[in-house]
Protein backbone atom coordinates (compact mmCIF):
# COMPACT_ATOMS: atom_id res chain seq x y z
CA UNK A 1 0.00 0.00 0.00
CA UNK A 2 2.80 2.39 0.93
CA UNK A 3 4.69 1.79 -2.31
CA UNK A 4 1.59 2.49 -4.39
CA UNK A 5 0.78 5.63 -2.40
CA UNK A 6 4.34 6.86 -2.91
CA UNK A 7 4.14 6.26 -6.66
CA UNK A 8 0.79 8.06 -6.88
CA UNK A 9 2.19 11.02 -4.93
CA UNK A 10 5.11 11.19 -7.37
CA UNK A 11 2.65 11.00 -10.22
CA UNK A 12 0.64 13.88 -8.79
CA UNK A 13 3.75 16.05 -8.66
CA UNK A 14 4.83 15.04 -12.16
CA UNK A 15 1.44 15.81 -13.68
CA UNK A 16 1.51 19.23 -12.06
CA UNK A 17 4.83 20.03 -13.75
CA UNK A 18 3.74 19.21 -17.32
CA UNK A 19 2.13 22.13 -19.12
CA UNK A 20 2.12 21.30 -22.87
CA UNK A 21 2.77 24.97 -23.69
CA UNK A 22 3.08 24.71 -27.47
CA UNK A 23 -0.02 24.86 -29.67
CA UNK A 24 0.10 21.34 -31.09
CA UNK A 25 -2.79 19.04 -32.06
CA UNK A 26 -2.10 16.79 -29.05
CA UNK A 27 -1.78 19.61 -26.52
CA UNK A 28 -5.42 20.42 -25.74
CA UNK A 29 -6.37 16.80 -25.17
CA UNK A 30 -3.23 16.22 -23.08
CA UNK A 31 -4.03 19.20 -20.86
CA UNK A 32 -7.60 17.96 -20.46
CA UNK A 33 -6.51 14.43 -19.59
CA UNK A 34 -3.76 15.68 -17.30
CA UNK A 35 -6.18 17.92 -15.40
CA UNK A 36 -8.68 15.07 -15.11
CA UNK A 37 -6.00 12.74 -13.73
CA UNK A 38 -4.87 15.33 -11.19
CA UNK A 39 -8.49 15.77 -10.08
CA UNK A 40 -8.99 12.00 -9.82
CA UNK A 41 -5.82 11.59 -7.79
CA UNK A 42 -6.88 14.34 -5.39
CA UNK A 43 -10.59 13.53 -5.32
CA UNK A 44 -10.50 9.76 -5.27
CA UNK A 45 -7.36 7.68 -5.74
CA UNK A 46 -5.19 9.01 -2.93
CA UNK A 47 -7.93 9.39 -0.28
CA UNK A 48 -9.59 6.08 -1.22
CA UNK A 49 -6.27 4.21 -1.16
CA UNK A 50 -5.64 5.61 2.31
CA UNK A 51 -9.08 4.37 3.53
CA UNK A 52 -10.29 1.25 1.73
CA UNK A 53 -12.80 0.72 4.55
CA UNK A 54 -14.37 4.18 4.20
CA UNK A 55 -18.07 4.38 3.23
CA UNK A 56 -19.01 3.64 -0.36
CA UNK A 57 -19.78 6.62 -2.58
CA UNK A 58 -22.52 6.13 -5.16
CA UNK A 59 -22.63 8.97 -7.70
CA UNK A 60 -25.98 9.34 -9.43
CA UNK A 61 -25.32 10.67 -12.92
CA UNK A 62 -27.18 10.99 -16.17
CA UNK A 63 -28.65 13.22 -18.83
CA UNK A 64 -30.66 16.40 -18.40
CA UNK A 65 -34.16 15.69 -17.13
CA UNK A 66 -33.50 11.99 -16.53
CA UNK A 67 -34.91 12.22 -13.01
CA UNK A 68 -31.74 11.90 -10.94
CA UNK A 69 -32.83 14.23 -8.16
CA UNK A 70 -36.28 12.64 -7.97
CA UNK A 71 -34.63 9.23 -7.73
CA UNK A 72 -32.30 10.28 -4.90
CA UNK A 73 -35.18 11.88 -3.01
CA UNK A 74 -37.27 8.75 -3.48
CA UNK A 75 -34.51 6.42 -2.27
CA UNK A 76 -34.15 8.37 1.00
CA UNK A 77 -37.85 9.26 1.23
CA UNK A 78 -37.15 12.97 1.67
CA UNK A 79 -36.84 16.02 -0.66
CA UNK A 80 -33.10 16.47 -0.10
CA UNK A 81 -32.22 17.45 -3.69
CA UNK A 82 -34.10 20.06 -5.72
CA UNK A 83 -36.09 18.59 -8.59
CA UNK A 84 -38.17 20.50 -11.11
CA UNK A 85 -39.06 21.12 -14.71
CA UNK A 86 -36.54 23.91 -15.30
CA UNK A 87 -33.19 22.79 -16.73
CA UNK A 88 -30.57 22.52 -15.49
CA UNK A 89 -32.06 21.96 -12.03
CA UNK A 90 -29.06 20.72 -10.06
CA UNK A 91 -26.71 23.64 -9.62
CA UNK A 92 -24.34 22.18 -7.05
CA UNK A 93 -24.07 18.53 -5.98
CA UNK A 94 -25.93 17.10 -3.01
CA UNK A 95 -24.50 14.21 -0.99
CA UNK A 96 -26.79 12.20 1.25
CA UNK A 97 -25.31 9.92 3.89
CA UNK A 98 -26.06 8.36 7.28
CA UNK A 99 -25.22 10.56 10.30
CA UNK A 100 -22.48 8.09 11.28
CA UNK A 101 -20.68 8.78 8.00
CA UNK A 102 -20.77 12.56 8.09
CA UNK A 103 -17.26 12.67 9.53
CA UNK A 104 -15.85 10.94 6.44
CA UNK A 105 -17.81 12.76 3.77
CA UNK A 106 -18.06 16.07 5.60
CA UNK A 107 -14.37 16.65 6.31
CA UNK A 108 -13.24 16.41 2.69
CA UNK A 109 -11.43 13.09 2.44
CA UNK A 110 -12.97 12.54 -0.96
CA UNK A 111 -13.40 15.55 -3.25
CA UNK A 112 -11.30 17.86 -1.04
CA UNK A 113 -11.64 20.75 -3.49
CA UNK A 114 -15.36 21.14 -2.82
CA UNK A 115 -16.45 23.26 0.13
CA UNK A 116 -18.87 21.46 2.44
CA UNK A 117 -22.12 23.14 3.33
CA UNK A 118 -25.27 22.08 5.14
CA UNK A 119 -27.57 24.16 2.94
CA UNK A 120 -28.55 24.26 -0.69
CA UNK A 121 -26.13 26.34 -2.71
CA UNK A 122 -25.62 27.54 -6.24
CA UNK A 123 -21.85 27.90 -5.78
CA UNK A 124 -19.90 25.78 -8.27
CA UNK A 125 -17.40 24.63 -5.65
CA UNK A 126 -19.97 23.73 -2.96
CA UNK A 127 -21.02 20.25 -1.86
CA UNK A 128 -24.17 20.10 0.22
CA UNK A 129 -23.93 17.27 2.75
CA UNK A 130 -27.26 15.99 4.06
CA UNK A 131 -27.34 13.47 6.92
CA UNK A 132 -30.39 11.23 7.25
CA UNK A 133 -30.99 7.85 8.91
CA UNK A 134 -33.15 6.93 5.89
CA UNK A 135 -29.97 5.72 4.21
CA UNK A 136 -27.95 2.99 5.89
CA UNK A 137 -24.43 3.60 7.22
CA UNK A 138 -21.56 2.65 4.93
CA UNK A 139 -23.05 4.13 1.76
CA UNK A 140 -23.78 7.61 0.40
CA UNK A 141 -25.66 8.92 -2.63
CA UNK A 142 -24.35 11.94 -4.52
CA UNK A 143 -26.72 13.71 -6.91
CA UNK A 144 -24.46 15.10 -9.66
CA UNK A 145 -25.16 17.76 -12.29
CA UNK A 146 -26.25 16.68 -15.77
CA UNK A 147 -23.53 15.05 -17.87
CA UNK A 148 -24.86 16.86 -20.95
CA UNK A 149 -25.70 20.15 -19.24
CA UNK A 150 -25.75 23.27 -21.39
CA UNK A 151 -23.71 24.88 -18.61
CA UNK A 152 -20.04 24.00 -19.13
CA UNK A 153 -19.32 24.32 -15.42
CA UNK A 154 -22.03 21.80 -14.53
CA UNK A 155 -20.86 19.37 -17.19
CA UNK A 156 -17.25 19.48 -16.03
CA UNK A 157 -18.29 19.07 -12.41
CA UNK A 158 -20.39 16.04 -13.32
CA UNK A 159 -17.35 14.40 -14.95
CA UNK A 160 -15.24 15.20 -11.88
CA UNK A 161 -17.79 13.67 -9.52
CA UNK A 162 -18.21 10.54 -11.62
CA UNK A 163 -14.43 10.06 -11.57
CA UNK A 164 -14.58 10.08 -7.76
CA UNK A 165 -17.31 7.44 -7.55
CA UNK A 166 -16.94 3.95 -6.13
CA UNK A 167 -20.11 3.08 -8.02
CA UNK A 168 -21.98 4.84 -10.81
CA UNK A 169 -25.75 4.80 -10.70
CA UNK A 170 -26.41 5.95 -14.24
CA UNK A 171 -29.90 7.25 -14.94
CA UNK A 172 -31.36 7.49 -18.44
CA UNK A 173 -34.88 7.47 -19.88
CA UNK A 174 -36.81 5.44 -22.38
CA UNK A 175 -36.61 8.39 -24.76
CA UNK A 176 -32.87 9.07 -24.37
CA UNK A 177 -31.11 5.83 -23.50
CA UNK A 178 -29.40 5.67 -26.91
CA UNK A 179 -27.97 9.24 -26.76
CA UNK A 180 -24.26 9.50 -27.58
CA UNK A 181 -23.00 11.49 -24.57
CA UNK A 182 -24.09 8.99 -21.89
CA UNK A 183 -22.56 6.11 -23.83
CA UNK A 184 -19.27 7.93 -24.18
CA UNK A 185 -19.17 8.30 -20.40
CA UNK A 186 -20.24 4.69 -19.86
CA UNK A 187 -17.43 3.53 -22.13
CA UNK A 188 -14.99 5.65 -20.14
CA UNK A 189 -16.28 4.08 -16.94
CA UNK A 190 -15.89 0.59 -18.35
CA UNK A 191 -12.35 1.25 -19.47
CA UNK A 192 -11.58 2.60 -16.03
CA UNK A 193 -13.11 -0.44 -14.32
CA UNK A 194 -15.78 1.53 -12.44
CA UNK A 195 -18.68 -0.54 -11.08
CA UNK A 196 -21.90 0.57 -12.79
CA UNK A 197 -25.62 0.15 -12.17
CA UNK A 198 -28.18 1.40 -14.69
CA UNK A 199 -31.61 2.96 -14.19
CA UNK A 200 -34.02 3.10 -17.12
CA UNK A 201 -36.56 5.73 -16.08
CA UNK A 202 -39.98 6.77 -17.41
CA UNK A 203 -40.66 3.65 -19.42
CA UNK A 204 -44.17 3.72 -20.96
CA UNK A 205 -46.57 1.07 -19.74
CA UNK A 206 -46.39 -1.96 -21.99
CA UNK A 207 -43.03 -1.05 -23.51
CA UNK A 208 -40.80 -2.02 -20.57
CA UNK A 209 -39.85 -5.48 -21.86
CA UNK A 210 -38.98 -4.30 -25.35
CA UNK A 211 -36.99 -1.19 -24.30
CA UNK A 212 -35.22 -2.98 -21.45
CA UNK A 213 -34.25 -5.79 -23.82
CA UNK A 214 -32.81 -3.31 -26.33
CA UNK A 215 -30.90 -1.46 -23.63
CA UNK A 216 -29.61 -4.79 -22.36
CA UNK A 217 -28.32 -5.61 -25.83
CA UNK A 218 -26.54 -2.26 -26.00
CA UNK A 219 -24.99 -2.84 -22.58
CA UNK A 220 -23.76 -6.27 -23.63
CA UNK A 221 -22.37 -4.92 -26.89
CA UNK A 222 -20.40 -2.37 -24.87
CA UNK A 223 -19.09 -4.97 -22.38
CA UNK A 224 -21.46 -3.72 -19.69
CA UNK A 225 -23.83 -6.68 -19.68
CA UNK A 226 -23.12 -7.49 -16.02
CA UNK A 227 -24.32 -4.07 -14.82
CA UNK A 228 -27.53 -4.28 -12.72
CA UNK A 229 -30.46 -2.71 -14.60
CA UNK A 230 -33.45 -1.17 -12.81
CA UNK A 231 -36.50 -0.27 -14.87
CA UNK A 232 -38.82 2.46 -13.54
CA UNK A 233 -42.23 2.88 -15.18
CA UNK A 234 -43.63 6.19 -16.29
CA UNK A 235 -45.71 6.81 -13.19
CA UNK A 236 -47.28 9.68 -11.31
CA UNK A 237 -45.32 11.05 -8.33
CA UNK A 238 -46.88 11.28 -4.89
CA UNK A 239 -47.73 14.53 -3.10
CA UNK A 240 -44.10 14.95 -1.96
CA UNK A 241 -42.83 14.55 -5.52
CA UNK A 242 -41.45 11.07 -4.84
CA UNK A 243 -41.70 7.80 -6.70
CA UNK A 244 -44.00 5.29 -5.01
CA UNK A 245 -42.46 2.37 -3.14
CA UNK A 246 -43.88 -0.04 -5.70
CA UNK A 247 -41.51 1.44 -8.29
CA UNK A 248 -38.48 2.19 -6.15
CA UNK A 249 -38.66 -0.73 -3.70
CA UNK A 250 -36.32 -3.19 -5.50
CA UNK A 251 -33.62 -0.55 -5.90
CA UNK A 252 -33.91 0.58 -2.29
CA UNK A 253 -33.58 -3.01 -1.16
CA UNK A 254 -30.48 -3.51 -3.36
CA UNK A 255 -28.79 -0.48 -1.82
CA UNK A 256 -29.80 -1.56 1.69
CA UNK A 257 -28.18 -4.93 1.14
CA UNK A 258 -25.05 -3.27 -0.22
CA UNK A 259 -24.89 -0.88 2.73
CA UNK A 260 -25.27 -3.74 5.19
CA UNK A 261 -22.62 -6.00 3.65
CA UNK A 262 -19.10 -4.78 4.34
CA UNK A 263 -17.61 -7.47 2.13
CA UNK A 264 -19.82 -6.52 -0.79
CA UNK A 265 -18.93 -2.86 -0.37
CA UNK A 266 -15.27 -3.74 -0.13
CA UNK A 267 -15.49 -5.70 -3.36
CA UNK A 268 -17.04 -2.73 -5.17
CA UNK A 269 -14.43 -0.34 -3.76
CA UNK A 270 -11.51 -2.58 -4.68
CA UNK A 271 -12.81 -3.29 -8.17
CA UNK A 272 -13.33 0.37 -8.98
CA UNK A 273 -10.05 1.44 -7.38
CA UNK A 274 -8.11 -1.28 -9.17
CA UNK A 275 -9.74 -0.36 -12.47
CA UNK A 276 -8.93 3.32 -12.02
CA UNK A 277 -5.32 2.48 -11.21
CA UNK A 278 -5.06 0.13 -14.18
CA UNK A 279 -6.32 2.85 -16.50
CA UNK A 280 -3.47 5.17 -15.51
CA UNK A 281 -0.78 3.44 -17.58
CA UNK A 282 -2.38 3.93 -21.02
CA UNK A 283 -3.45 7.45 -20.10
CA UNK A 284 0.08 8.31 -19.00
CA UNK A 285 1.47 6.74 -22.16
CA UNK A 286 -0.61 9.18 -24.17
CA UNK A 287 0.53 12.09 -22.02
CA UNK A 288 4.14 11.00 -22.47
CA UNK A 289 3.69 11.02 -26.24
CA UNK A 290 2.15 14.48 -26.07
CA UNK A 291 5.12 15.66 -23.99
CA UNK A 292 7.45 14.17 -26.60
CA UNK A 293 5.54 16.09 -29.28
CA UNK A 294 6.23 19.26 -27.33
CA UNK A 295 9.93 18.51 -27.04
CA UNK A 296 10.28 17.62 -30.72
CA UNK A 297 8.50 20.81 -31.74
CA UNK A 298 10.64 22.92 -29.44
CA UNK A 299 13.83 21.40 -30.88
CA UNK A 300 12.57 22.05 -34.41
CA UNK A 301 11.87 25.67 -33.54
CA UNK A 302 15.20 26.04 -31.75
CA UNK A 303 16.97 24.62 -34.82
CA UNK A 304 15.44 27.38 -36.92
CA UNK A 305 16.70 29.98 -34.46
CA UNK A 306 20.16 28.44 -34.34
CA UNK A 307 20.40 28.27 -38.12
CA UNK A 308 19.39 31.90 -38.60
CA UNK A 309 21.77 33.28 -35.99
CA UNK A 310 24.59 30.97 -37.07
CA UNK A 311 24.23 32.49 -40.53
CA UNK A 312 24.19 35.94 -38.93
CA UNK A 313 27.51 35.26 -37.23
CA UNK A 314 28.95 33.91 -40.47
CA UNK A 315 27.79 37.01 -42.32
CA UNK A 316 29.30 39.24 -39.65
CA UNK A 317 32.63 37.45 -39.99
CA UNK A 318 32.47 37.77 -43.77
CA UNK A 319 31.78 41.46 -43.34
CA UNK A 320 35.06 41.79 -41.47
CA UNK A 321 37.03 39.83 -44.07
CA UNK A 322 35.72 41.11 -47.40
CA UNK A 323 37.11 44.62 -47.15
CA UNK A 324 33.81 46.45 -46.92
CA UNK A 325 34.77 47.90 -43.54
CA UNK A 326 37.71 49.74 -45.14
CA UNK A 327 35.41 51.88 -47.26
CA UNK A 328 33.71 55.16 -46.62
CA UNK A 329 34.16 56.90 -43.29
CA UNK A 330 36.58 54.35 -41.83
CA UNK A 331 38.93 54.61 -44.83
CA UNK A 332 38.78 58.39 -44.78
CA UNK A 333 39.50 58.57 -41.06
CA UNK A 334 42.33 56.04 -41.34
CA UNK A 335 43.98 58.04 -44.11
CA UNK A 336 43.48 61.18 -42.07
CA UNK A 337 45.11 59.51 -39.10
CA UNK A 338 48.10 57.99 -40.91
CA UNK A 339 48.82 61.01 -43.03
CA UNK A 340 49.09 62.15 -46.63
CA UNK A 341 49.99 60.12 -49.67
CA UNK A 342 53.57 61.44 -49.51
CA UNK A 343 53.85 60.14 -45.96
CA UNK A 344 52.50 56.73 -47.03
CA UNK A 345 55.12 56.58 -49.79
CA UNK A 346 57.85 57.51 -47.38
CA UNK A 347 56.70 54.72 -45.06
CA UNK A 348 56.90 52.23 -47.89
CA UNK A 349 60.40 53.32 -49.00
CA UNK A 350 62.04 53.83 -45.64
CA UNK A 351 60.95 50.95 -43.48
CA UNK A 352 64.48 50.70 -42.11
CA UNK A 353 64.18 54.12 -40.44
CA UNK A 354 60.60 53.70 -39.37
CA UNK A 355 60.79 52.78 -35.70
CA UNK A 356 61.79 56.17 -34.36
CA UNK A 357 59.59 58.09 -36.82
CA UNK A 358 56.49 56.06 -35.91
CA UNK A 359 56.78 56.94 -32.26
CA UNK A 360 57.46 60.57 -33.06
CA UNK A 361 54.62 60.82 -35.56
CA UNK A 362 52.13 59.17 -33.30
CA UNK A 363 53.22 60.98 -30.17
CA UNK A 364 52.84 64.29 -31.96
CA UNK A 365 49.07 63.92 -32.18
CA UNK A 366 47.29 65.06 -29.01
CA UNK A 367 44.33 62.63 -29.31
CA UNK A 368 45.31 60.06 -31.95
CA UNK A 369 42.55 58.29 -33.79
CA UNK A 370 39.46 59.50 -31.93
CA UNK A 371 37.57 60.08 -35.16
CA UNK A 372 38.82 56.77 -36.51
CA UNK A 373 37.59 54.86 -33.46
CA UNK A 374 34.16 56.48 -33.74
CA UNK A 375 33.98 55.59 -37.44
CA UNK A 376 34.89 51.98 -36.69
CA UNK A 377 32.26 51.84 -33.95
CA UNK A 378 29.63 53.11 -36.34
CA UNK A 379 30.59 50.62 -39.07
CA UNK A 380 30.58 47.68 -36.69
CA UNK A 381 27.24 48.67 -35.15
CA UNK A 382 25.76 48.94 -38.64
CA UNK A 383 27.13 45.50 -39.51
CA UNK A 384 25.68 43.97 -36.35
CA UNK A 385 22.30 45.62 -36.75
CA UNK A 386 22.09 44.34 -40.30
CA UNK A 387 22.89 40.70 -39.56
CA UNK A 388 20.75 40.70 -36.39
CA UNK A 389 17.78 42.14 -38.26
CA UNK A 390 18.17 39.58 -41.04
CA UNK A 391 18.33 36.76 -38.48
CA UNK A 392 15.23 38.01 -36.68
CA UNK A 393 13.28 38.23 -39.93
CA UNK A 394 14.40 34.75 -41.03
CA UNK A 395 13.51 33.21 -37.67
CA UNK A 396 10.17 34.98 -37.56
CA UNK A 397 9.28 33.66 -41.01
CA UNK A 398 10.43 30.13 -40.14
CA UNK A 399 8.42 30.10 -36.91
CA UNK A 400 5.39 31.56 -38.62
CA UNK A 401 5.40 28.59 -40.99
CA UNK A 402 5.38 26.15 -38.05
CA UNK A 403 2.03 25.47 -36.28
CA UNK A 404 3.54 25.73 -32.82
CA UNK A 405 5.84 28.62 -33.69
CA UNK A 406 3.17 30.92 -35.09
CA UNK A 407 1.37 30.99 -31.75
CA UNK A 408 4.55 32.08 -29.94
CA UNK A 409 5.31 35.09 -32.12
CA UNK A 410 4.77 38.74 -31.31
CA UNK A 411 5.57 41.75 -33.55
CA UNK A 412 8.73 42.81 -31.73
CA UNK A 413 10.43 39.53 -32.65
CA UNK A 414 10.35 40.44 -36.34
CA UNK A 415 13.26 42.82 -35.89
CA UNK A 416 16.37 43.17 -33.76
CA UNK A 417 15.98 44.35 -30.18
CA UNK A 418 15.38 48.07 -29.77
CA UNK A 419 18.39 48.38 -27.49
CA UNK A 420 20.74 46.41 -29.77
CA UNK A 421 22.54 49.54 -31.08
CA UNK A 422 23.31 50.68 -27.53
CA UNK A 423 24.53 47.24 -26.48
CA UNK A 424 26.53 46.85 -29.68
CA UNK A 425 28.13 50.26 -29.27
CA UNK A 426 29.12 49.45 -25.69
CA UNK A 427 30.47 46.08 -26.72
CA UNK A 428 32.59 47.57 -29.50
CA UNK A 429 34.06 50.24 -27.22
CA UNK A 430 34.94 47.50 -24.74
CA UNK A 431 36.60 45.53 -27.53
CA UNK A 432 38.60 48.57 -28.63
CA UNK A 433 39.84 48.99 -25.09
CA UNK A 434 40.70 45.29 -25.03
CA UNK A 435 42.81 45.74 -28.18
CA UNK A 436 44.63 48.70 -26.67
CA UNK A 437 45.36 46.71 -23.54
CA UNK A 438 46.61 43.83 -25.69
CA UNK A 439 48.96 46.12 -27.61
CA UNK A 440 50.19 47.69 -24.36
CA UNK A 441 51.06 44.28 -22.95
CA UNK A 442 52.70 43.03 -26.13
CA UNK A 443 54.67 46.23 -26.70
CA UNK A 444 55.95 46.66 -23.15
CA UNK A 445 59.50 45.80 -24.28
CA UNK A 446 59.43 47.79 -27.52
CA UNK A 447 61.56 50.90 -27.24
CA UNK A 448 59.72 52.81 -29.95
CA UNK A 449 56.40 52.39 -28.24
CA UNK A 450 57.87 53.05 -24.86
CA UNK A 451 59.20 56.41 -26.06
CA UNK A 452 55.82 57.24 -27.60
CA UNK A 453 53.98 56.25 -24.44
CA UNK A 454 50.16 56.35 -24.68
CA UNK A 455 50.10 57.93 -28.15
CA UNK A 456 52.17 55.16 -29.62
CA UNK A 457 50.04 52.51 -27.94
CA UNK A 458 46.85 54.11 -29.23
CA UNK A 459 48.25 54.39 -32.74
CA UNK A 460 49.44 50.82 -32.81
CA UNK A 461 46.14 49.66 -31.35
CA UNK A 462 44.18 51.46 -34.04
CA UNK A 463 46.37 49.87 -36.68
CA UNK A 464 45.58 46.44 -35.20
CA UNK A 465 41.86 47.26 -35.34
CA UNK A 466 42.24 48.22 -38.99
CA UNK A 467 44.03 44.93 -39.57
CA UNK A 468 40.96 43.11 -38.24
CA UNK A 469 38.95 44.56 -41.11
CA UNK A 470 40.83 42.50 -43.70
CA UNK A 471 41.18 38.80 -44.30
CA UNK A 472 45.00 38.62 -44.36
CA UNK A 473 46.22 41.06 -41.73
CA UNK A 474 46.41 43.98 -44.14
CA UNK A 475 48.04 42.24 -47.07
CA UNK A 476 45.83 43.72 -49.82
CA UNK A 477 43.95 41.35 -52.11
CA UNK A 478 40.92 41.82 -54.33
CA UNK A 479 38.38 44.00 -52.58
CA UNK A 480 40.98 45.29 -50.17
CA UNK A 481 42.82 46.87 -53.08
CA UNK A 482 39.63 48.58 -54.15
CA UNK A 483 39.14 49.75 -50.57
CA UNK A 484 42.49 51.53 -50.45
CA UNK A 485 45.42 49.19 -50.53
CA UNK A 486 47.89 51.99 -49.92
CA UNK A 487 46.42 52.72 -46.52
CA UNK A 488 46.36 49.02 -45.69
CA UNK A 489 49.99 48.60 -46.62
CA UNK A 490 50.90 51.63 -44.59
CA UNK A 491 49.14 50.25 -41.57
CA UNK A 492 50.87 46.95 -41.97
CA UNK A 493 54.28 48.57 -42.22
CA UNK A 494 53.61 50.75 -39.18
CA UNK A 495 52.89 47.65 -37.16
CA UNK A 496 55.70 45.59 -38.67
CA UNK A 497 58.14 48.35 -37.87
CA UNK A 498 57.16 48.22 -34.20
CA UNK A 499 56.34 44.56 -33.61
CA UNK A 500 57.65 42.56 -36.54
CA UNK A 501 55.78 40.73 -39.29
CA UNK A 502 54.70 37.60 -37.43
CA UNK A 503 53.73 39.49 -34.28
CA UNK A 504 51.30 41.74 -36.11
CA UNK A 505 49.65 38.79 -37.82
CA UNK A 506 49.22 37.20 -34.40
CA UNK A 507 47.84 40.39 -32.86
CA UNK A 508 45.35 40.87 -35.69
CA UNK A 509 44.19 37.26 -35.45
CA UNK A 510 43.71 37.52 -31.69
CA UNK A 511 41.80 40.78 -32.01
CA UNK A 512 39.55 39.34 -34.72
CA UNK A 513 38.86 36.22 -32.65
CA UNK A 514 37.98 38.34 -29.64
CA UNK A 515 35.66 40.52 -31.70
CA UNK A 516 33.90 37.50 -33.16
CA UNK A 517 33.45 36.07 -29.65
CA UNK A 518 31.77 39.28 -28.60
CA UNK A 519 29.66 39.29 -31.75
CA UNK A 520 28.58 35.74 -30.92
CA UNK A 521 27.59 36.72 -27.38
CA UNK A 522 25.57 39.66 -28.63
CA UNK A 523 23.77 37.55 -31.24
CA UNK A 524 23.17 34.83 -28.67
CA UNK A 525 21.32 37.42 -26.62
CA UNK A 526 19.19 38.24 -29.65
CA UNK A 527 18.46 34.55 -30.29
CA UNK A 528 17.54 34.08 -26.63
CA UNK A 529 14.41 36.19 -27.20
CA UNK A 530 13.09 33.26 -29.22
CA UNK A 531 14.57 30.60 -26.96
CA UNK A 532 12.73 32.00 -23.96
CA UNK A 533 9.46 31.11 -25.67
CA UNK A 534 10.35 27.46 -26.17
CA UNK A 535 12.10 26.99 -22.83
CA UNK A 536 9.12 25.41 -21.11
CA UNK A 537 8.57 22.93 -23.94
CA UNK A 538 12.22 21.81 -23.86
CA UNK A 539 11.61 20.34 -20.41
CA UNK A 540 8.88 18.11 -21.79
CA UNK A 541 11.44 15.48 -22.89
CA UNK A 542 12.31 14.67 -19.30
CA UNK A 543 8.66 15.03 -18.29
CA UNK A 544 7.54 12.50 -20.87
CA UNK A 545 10.16 10.00 -19.71
CA UNK A 546 9.21 10.63 -16.09
CA UNK A 547 5.51 10.01 -16.74
CA UNK A 548 6.30 6.70 -18.42
CA UNK A 549 8.61 5.69 -15.62
CA UNK A 550 6.02 6.45 -12.93
CA UNK A 551 3.36 4.63 -14.95
CA UNK A 552 5.51 1.51 -14.74
CA UNK A 553 5.96 1.99 -10.99
CA UNK A 554 2.22 2.47 -10.41
CA UNK A 555 1.31 -0.59 -12.46
CA UNK A 556 3.88 -2.76 -10.71
CA UNK A 557 2.68 -1.62 -7.28
CA UNK A 558 -0.95 -2.16 -8.30
CA UNK A 559 -0.26 -5.74 -9.35
CA UNK A 560 1.66 -6.43 -6.16
CA UNK A 561 -1.22 -5.09 -4.07
CA UNK A 562 -3.73 -7.29 -5.94
CA UNK A 563 -6.81 -5.36 -4.87
CA UNK A 564 -9.15 -7.74 -6.70
CA UNK A 565 -7.20 -10.83 -5.72
CA UNK A 566 -5.91 -11.59 -9.21
CA UNK A 567 -2.92 -9.27 -9.27
CA UNK A 568 -3.61 -8.37 -12.89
Amino acid sequence: MGRLATALTRLRAALGSVSYPLALPSADEARRVGSALIAQLDDYLLPRLARLDAPLLVVVGGSTGAGKSTLVNSLVQAPVSTAGVLRPTTRSPVLVCHPDDVNWFGRGGLLPGLTRTGESSTASDALQVVATPAIGPGLALLDAPDVDSVVDQNRHLAAQLLAAADLWLFVTTAARYADAVPWELLTTARLRGTVIAMVLDRVPVGAAAEIAAHLGEMLTANDLGSAPLFVLPEIELDQRGLLPDSAIGPMRMWFAQLAGDANARGTVVRQTLDGALGALAPALGGLGEAADDQARASYALDDRVESAYRNALRNAEEGLRDGRMLRGEVLARWQEFVGTGDFLRSLESRVGHLRDRVAAALSGRPAPGRNLRVAMESQLVTLLRGVATDAAEQTYAAWHAHPAGAALLSPELQKASDDLPLRADRMIRDWQQWVLDLVRREASNKRAVARGAAYAVNGAGLAVMIAVFTSTALIPTGLEVAAGAGSAVAGQKVLEAIFGDQAIRTLAARARTELMTRFEELLAGEAARFGERTAAARHETSNGALLRQIAVEVEKARKELALTGSGS
